[in-house]
């Protein structure tokens, strides 16, 4: 749990002022200890001080709605796993009088004949008297503000004391929660600011903040119980609901004692164990950010925190894989031969480009990249990519076979030139210059699997070889291979570009090449990108592969958003054309 989301004890209670300066706007909960020890409820309503008697006297008449849950002592917000039967009130404050004084067989004789003198149906006082356990009144109305009614137990009201920090605002409503033995509720959050206060009792909360709402699977923003988790809290499948492993880990527990009061701020996943016979209030009210924002602007918020999520989906998989290959990264051969690339710190950094690619920015960029310009890092970043590359498509009516030898300078004829070569061999294949056209249809048809591999939009890095490899080069590094490749390599490049890369690939190249904008002057970079793609014969088609590819991978992480956050999964997907993008 992050410390700035810890919850914080205040003694007693605070101004108005104070609440909304300091506290309110920070969105975190707050423990308020002895809050409700002055109120008359406190003394009035304690059932170890006549204060059953006390309620059922107020307010015993009237007719109170209770849940009746068969996964008691579990109540979940679910509607289909309870039903609300109304019961006179004080049938109800009887059934807490049996728990309390625990004579339950002379009890249940004369609360049957109670219910029986009352409208309440036959199966519903069948219900009522045999399952104590399974009855537990929740959110019953003392005070709502809805125009044209009254609450049911709105004489209540006399014996509570609205918060100082509370009076400036405006209430939604204030609710009675009471009961009779112990019950747990399921895990949710409110729409609304809310302020729990204990009058009698104990209660434990276990408080999560928003940003765990992925752990905690969310039911589908479409139904009736929206903001409840749909993990089972008696006996949780991890099978079903795996992140939920990690729930623990980001929540934080408070224990409330009678007159206590926890603030429970908006959106604050929330749930809550109760001991036997335990009463409690709380008031809901409207948080001044949703009270500010305009009607007509929420279809804009959506859509900016719809893209901040999005932006925070999209780096997951990078993050995670970076700390996974801390604290090196390796790239392995097509032929198992491995590399291994130190991640650099401090002063290593600074020597950790191939001297290929510093030596350039002495002079003007050197767009005509040798094979023997590349140095270790490069030269086994791009035999690894042309591998891949072959690897994944028929070679086609493509002859011969390029090598390059080791150290002896030995020389390899690539289209009528001779090249030296150093350090590595390459693929059958990679004597390609001119071999094939540089249209749609170069001469390179793609492996049935690897295309399939496409289809299912790849959206890990570490199942994606290709992207993985151009993640761990270094962006100046990246530079010189593609360079290299636009040199001996052009089909090779286009094939990569045009056929293989999938949308996190896509994401990648992106990602490098704005770190390289931000190594490389105005002249350099427009050098470099004249030079890459002049070796598609469509350029357009290059640039659409690319952005078509990242769009696709926001899309998926789109899709996540919506599975993780707001309980909807999207099954298909059409891609967008390049007309659908929005224009400024």
């Amino acid at each position: 749990m992050e410390e700035a989301l810890r919850f914080q004890y205040v003694n007693g209670d605070i101004s108005a002022v104070i609440f909304e300066s300091q506290f309110e706007p920070l969105n975190i909960p707050l423990v308020f200890r002895g809050c409700a020890k002055d109120w008359k409820a406190f003394d009035a309503w304690s059932p170890f001080n006549g204060g059953l008697d006390y309620l059922q006297e107020r307010v015993g008449s009237t007719v109170v709605e209770v849940m009746l849950s068969k996964s008691a002592p579990v109540f979940y917000g679910d509607i289909k796993s309870h039903e609300r039967i109304p019961v006179p009130f004080s049938s109800f404050i009887d059934l807490c009088k049996r728990g309390l004084s625990k004579e339950n067989k002379d009890d249940v004789c004369s609360e049957s004949e109670r219910l029986q003198s009352t409208s309440v149906d036959t199966d519903i006082l069948s219900s009522f008297t045999n399952a104590r356990e399974q009855i537990y009144l929740a959110q019953f109305p003392i005070f709502h503000r809805q125009k044209g009614e009254s609450a049911q137990l709105e004489s209540l009201q006399d014996d509570l004391k609205i918060p100082s920090f509370l009076k400036s605002k405006t209430l939604s409503s204030i609710n009675l929660w009471m009961n009779n033995s112990q019950s747990r509720s399921s895990t949710h959050y409110d729409p609304h600011h809310n302020l729990l206060c204990v009058v009698a009792g104990c209660k434990q909360v276990v408080l999560w903040p928003p940003s765990s709402g992925p752990l905690l699977y969310p039911m589908p923003i479409y139904g009736e119980a929206s903001n409840h988790s749909s993990v089972s809290l008696d006996s949780p499948d991890l099978s079903r609901h795996p992140r939920f492993d990690r729930a623990c880990e980001k929540s934080q527990n408070v224990i409330l004692q009678a007159g206590d009061a926890l603030f429970i701020p908006e959106g604050w996943y929330h749930q809550v164990d109760s001991d036997e016979l335990t009463i409690a209030v709380n008031f809901w009210w409207q948080s001044n950010l949703l009270s500010s924002m305009l009607e007509h602007m929420d279809a804009y918020y959506l859509r900016r925190i719809l893209r901040r999520l999005v932006d925070k989906e999209m780096v997951c998989d990078f993050s995670t894989y970076l700390i996974q290959m801390l604290p090196k990264t390796s790239i392995v051969g097509s032929d198992g031969m491995k590399g291994y690339m130190h991640e650099p710190s401090g002063k290593e950094n600074a020597d950790y480009q191939d001297s290929s690619a510093h030596e350039k920015h002495k002079n003007r960029l050197n767009v005509d990249v040798k094979l023997q310009d590349l140095g270790p890092q490069a030269l086994l970043g791009l035999r690894e990519l042309v591998s891949l590359v072959h690897n994944g498509l028929n070679a086609g009516d493509q002859q011969g076979q390029y090598t390059l030898p080791s150290n002896s300078g030995t020389t390899s004829k690539e289209n009528g030139k001779h090249m030296t070569g150093t350090k590595s061999n390459f693929p059958k294949g990679a004597n390609e210059r001119d071999q094939c056209t540089s249209t749609s249809d170069s001469g390179l048809s793609p492996k049935k699997d690897v295309m399939n591999t496409l289809s299912t939009k790849v959206c890990c890095l570490e199942d994606d070889s290709i992207a993985n490899v151009i993640w761990q080069l270094q962006p100046l590094d990246l530079q010189t291979i593609f360079l290299a490749m636009v040199q001996n390599f052009p089909r090779t490049l286009e094939a990569l570009i045009l056929h293989l890369l999938s949308p996190v690939g896509a994401e990648v190249i992106t990602r490098k090449f704005d770190e390289l904008d931000q190594q490389l002057t105005d002249e350099e970079r427009s050098l470099f990108y004249q030079r890459f793609y002049s070796v598609f014969d469509d350029q357009f088609a290059a640039m659409d592969a690319i952005l078509n590819g990242k769009e696709s991978f926001a899309h998926q992480a789109f899709k996540k958003v919506l599975q993780l956050y707001v309980g909807v999964t999207v099954e298909s997907h059409e891609a967008l054309s390049p007309s659908c993008r929005g224009v400024i």
